[in-house]
């Protein structure tokens, strides 16, 4: 078995072209090296994975205005994360 390496370019043409698996590559390569820019624009263009990585981030840091923000893209479970450390 061949060993495939997708290279960035190809994931985010694929991503534009709306392949929510290519996205989630992206964010799984800009997570890898600590990108939280491109994270943060991923998260923008609906990727719901990147809003998790940004999320177990933030939260890991306690970093409730960033929590806020992710949550106001559209990450519902950032708000719940924040909600969980307001209450502690």
């Amino acid at each position: 078995m061949a060993d495939m390496n997708v290279d960035r370019e190809s994931l985010r043409e694929l991503a534009d072209q709306g392949n929510e698996t290519a996205l989630d590559r992206l964010a799984d390569l800009a997570e890898a090296v600590g990108d939280l820019g491109e994270l943060s624009e991923l998260l923008d263009e609906g990727s719901m994975h990147a809003g998790f990585l940004l999320t177990r981030r933030a939260a890991a840091t306690g970093d409730l205005r960033e929590l806020q923000r992710i949550a106001d893209a559209g990450y519902d479970e950032a708000g719940n994360e924040l909600d969980r450390l307001l209450r502690e």
